[in-house]
């Protein structure tokens, strides 16, 4: 016995909706997020099982996320869930009716649908280990911390460019420790000038740089030059600003150093750490980003292909008639493709095999923008080798071939 729902979910709530092997709906209900709304779930699939055998009943769920503890819920009754993407979602909507009208209970019903008719087309949620789900959730978190102190950074240069463009001269680097404690203490050009040497050089030697007198004195020479500034009731407003700003930055670095830690404590303790660190281009903070992005489900992909279409690293082929097309695909899990890039970009440095393959990329006419994706593209290949085997990376067998046909 096979029974399709379709869990169509919110913050607070779900819509579901039971079908049979027919198509025909069977039960509806919306259920509350939480232990209550789920007991109600395994209480409507028991109503329709009936006297049947738990072991001859099978339950498929369309779901369009593929984490939460809702999830783990259903993952941990014995459901296969089926993890949509609301792109898909919206393409069957419209095989089902024309008018764009649609609601909760309603993609719920194409949900049901879609598993019911398309289930081996669709992706089960992985298996992942707890391990890897804890990797990933450091590993995520970290990332997103960077990408805000670059956005703030850059509001902090926007304020910074259009008062105090000294500032800028002044420091390379507005998310370095000693920048940030500097404008803290002088946010506008009347109060920078006035810094002594004792001051910034203070700041630079918290922050560890090197050559601190002479980088010192550059400092002070940009704050202290003469520039085009605002009105000073204009430039104070702008300080306090800036004041805040800066505050902002200054926390993350604090909390990113802390997280840093964490990723690499717990991408230590996963069986497959060993395998991937090995990999050219990747340490433990980029190793564990890719392991979080590519789980651990050993069953998640069929082959090295597979692996690289949801790397997003493998074009796509638009053919038709006479016309043929291959593009980069834009579709794809940006955490993941900007982990494998910057593998790519490290791995030129690293990999005596990773640059010359590059190197014949650029040679073909390529540009870099288009080798370096075909390297990762290759790395991802090599890693599912690797990871599949349990084997470490070895240099000459990685690119064994490729220096083969070099020759050749």
């Amino acid at each position: 016995m096979r029974l399709f729902v379709g869990d169509d979910w919110a913050e607070d709530h779900h819509d579901v909706e039971l079908m049979d092997t027919g198509g025909h709906r069977v039960a509806t209900a919306r259920l509350p997020e939480g232990v209550a709304g789920m007991a109600r779930l395994h209480a409507m699939i028991g109503d329709q099982a009936g006297e049947t055998d738990d072991g001859d009943v099978e339950v498929l769920v369309g779901i369009e996320t593929d984490r939460g503890p809702w999830l783990a819920a259903l993952v941990a009754a014995g459901y296969t869930v089926l993890a949509v993407n609301p792109v898909q979602v919206a393409g069957f909507r419209r095989r089902l009716g024309i008018s764009g009208a649609t609601s909760d209970a309603a993609d719920a019903h194409v949900l049901a649908d879609m598993v019911r008719t398309h289930a081996h087309e669709l992706r089960p949620v992985a298996g992942d280990s707890a391990l890897a789900e804890a990797v990933k959730m450091v590993a995520r978190i970290h990332k997103t911390l960077i990408w805000e102190r670059t956005r703030h950074v850059q509001r902090l240069r926007h304020a910074l460019r259009d008062y105090f463009p000294a500032a800028l001269a002044a420091f390379e680097d507005l998310d370095a420790g000693d920048t940030l404690e500097l404008l803290a203490t002088a946010p506008t050009q009347g109060r920078a000038a006035r810094l002594t040497m004792t001051q910034i050089s203070a700041a630079l030697t918290r922050a560890r740089r090197r050559d601190v007198a002479g980088k010192a004195a550059a400092v002070q020479a940009a704050l202290r030059a003469q520039d085009l500034t605002q009105p000073e009731v204009v430039a104070e407003a702008y300080g306090a600003s800036v004041t805040a700003l800066v505050a902002v930055p200054t926390v993350l670095n604090t909390q990113i150093t802390v997280l840093q830690g964490q990723v690499q404590a717990h991408f230590g303790r996963h069986p497959a750490a060993e395998v991937i660190a090995s990999q050219p281009g990747l340490a433990a903070v980029l190793g564990a980003r890719v392991l979080a992005e590519f789980g651990d489900d050993p069953h998640r992909y069929a082959s090295a292909k597979a692996r690289k279409n949801y790397a997003g690293t493998s074009p796509v082929t638009r053919a038709s008639g006479k016309k043929k097309a291959v593009l980069a695909r834009h579709v794809h899990n940006d955490r993941l493709v900007d982990a494998v890039m910057a593998q790519a970009f490290a791995a030129l440095t690293s990999s005596p095999g990773a640059r010359a393959y590059y190197d014949r990329q650029k040679a073909r006419g390529a540009g870099h923008n288009a080798a370096l994706p075909q390297l990762a593209n290759r790395l991802v290949g090599i890693l599912h080798g690797c990871v599949k085997t349990g084997t470490v990376y070895d240099e000459g067998t990685a690119w064994s071939h490729h220096v083969d046909q070099t020759a050749a």
